[in-house]
């Protein structure tokens, strides 16, 4: 027989029956972090064939869109409690306080529906692996990212690991979800042992290696580096895990010896160029460009000489030259730029040779404020004509242009280039001269 609202809210709120927290010696529950990026991050964990199927999840465990009902739970554990459902009513006649539980009739079916209402249910009678698997089943196929975490909670509470793990990896949707949670709460212990189990510790250890990006203490980020050199990864992956570490490793060192350097106030380089940031936690080709700013001349045997960088980390000869120009021109040491792409044979002559393209070395040096005759030598340097034109037009190389012009015999265009120069200037003297010159036979 129905009972009256007052006896149901009577009942409810006299309840001697204490709520099933999923107590263990690892207190689970306690763990579980109930965020709405969790809950709403359901698409992530399925298969992309799925997404039209998927119905969004809000915080009150509702479908994004519909109003939440009067009985939505507030947590997992008030969900999973084993106090009695508020629909069952006592029967009439029945003294108050004495009430039919009839959680043991409902079906894995019922109880996930129930869950999603958010109505409070026990999963405790399901004791079979076969219940068991039909009830996450159930789960998966609503779709609702919190009932899958709850019913995964309760098996890995009641599985052994090995059928646990084994049920799971043909069940992906649950696996993702299982992932997800164990990372979320932090229990590395199971999730290596998970990712064994599945022949993915590869992933797991890229994933471990990335907490690095959580610790600030550059000594302490470098200790736990040199836990990761050892994790399972590929060949690659451990030289660059290699190489990050002992990147750290050197920019500690010579953090320390530039901080004092630099309070000491006696070396040149840092009175007229102060630091603006440190340079731990930099990238390698910051660490280069840092290298050749403040520590360009030093022996290959100091930590901080950028021919040991690029020794040590086999930095390729492009990346150096290209970092060592924009270092040196930014310090406007045109010396340093001239000796960077000066070589000399076993002969003793010496040529200019640029492993980047003289085009982008003109760039470079344009964008430093190199000043014109610097600017000509290099454009002179470009063997491609027309870029070589475009270039001295655009940086107003007026000598490289006239000459080129000449050399071309295209009268037309050094024409066309006398309109663009001062006039009076030496420059339109120079192709006044050029165009009157009977020695050239012109094409145009």
């Amino acid at each position: 027989m129905n009972r009256t609202k007052g006896d149901e809210e009577e009942y409810w709120n006299s309840s001697k029956f204490k709520a099933f927290t999923f107590d263990d010696e690892d207190d689970e529950l306690s763990q579980l972090k109930e965020s709405k990026r969790a809950v709403n991050s359901l698409r992530d964990f399925v298969d992309d064939d799925d997404d039209d199927d998927l119905e969004r999840v809000s915080w009150s465990r509702e479908p994004v869109g519909r109003r939440t009902r009067p009985g939505s739970f507030q947590s997992l554990s008030d969900a999973l409690s084993d106090t009695p459902a508020k629909s069952y009513a006592p029967e009439l006649g029945r003294p108050k306080g004495e009430y039919k539980d009839y959680s043991n009739d409902w079906s894995p079916s019922d109880t996930v529906r129930r869950l999603r209402k958010g109505k409070v249910c026990s999963l405790e009678r399901f004791r079979s692996l076969q219940d068991k698997l039909q009830l996450l089943e159930e789960a998966v196929s609503m779709h609702d990212g919190n009932v899958i975490t709850a019913v995964l909670i309760f098996l890995k509470r009641t599985l052994s690991k090995e059928i646990l793990f084994r049920e799971l990896e043909v069940r992906q949707v649950a696996l993702r979800h299982l992932i997800h949670f164990l990372k979320e709460i932090g229990d590395q212990k199971l999730l290596w042992d998970l990712f064994r189990f599945l022949d993915r510790t590869e992933e797991l250890a890229l994933t471990h290696y990335r907490e690095h990006l959580n610790i600030q203490d550059p000594e302490k980020r470098k200790e736990f580096l040199k836990t990761c050199i050892d994790l399972p990864f590929s060949a690659e992956d451990s030289a660059h895990i290699q190489d990050h570490y002992t990147l750290l490793e050197r920019q500690i060192i010579i953090e320390a010896n530039d901080r004092h350097l630099e309070s000491a106030g006696q070396t040149e380089i840092f009175r007229k160029h102060p630091r603006k940031a440190s340079i731990l936690n930099m990238p390698l080709v910051t660490t280069l460009f840092y290298s050749c700013f403040y520590h360009y001349t030093e022996a290959e045997g100091t930590f901080s000489s950028p021919v040991n960088l690029k020794k040590t980390f086999k930095i390729p000869e492009k990346q150096y030259v290209l970092t060592a120009l924009a270092a040196r021109a930014k310090l406007r040491a045109w010396h340093d730029v001239d000796a960077l792409f000066t070589t000399k044979n076993w002969l003793g002559y010496t040529k200019k040779r640029a492993p980047i393209g003289f085009h982008r070395v003109v760039e470079i040096l344009h964008k430093n404020s190199a000043p014109v005759q610097i600017l000509q030598e290099y454009v002179n340097l470009v063997e491609d004509v027309d870029t070589k034109l475009n270039l001295a037009t655009k940086f107003k190389c007026h000598d490289v242009v006239i000459d080129t012009c000449r050399d071309l015999k295209d009268r037309q265009q050094l024409l066309a280039y006398r309109s663009k120069v001062d006039k009076g200037s030496a420059e339109e003297e120079k192709i006044d001269a050029i165009l009157n010159s009977s020695q050239i036979r012109w094409k145009n």
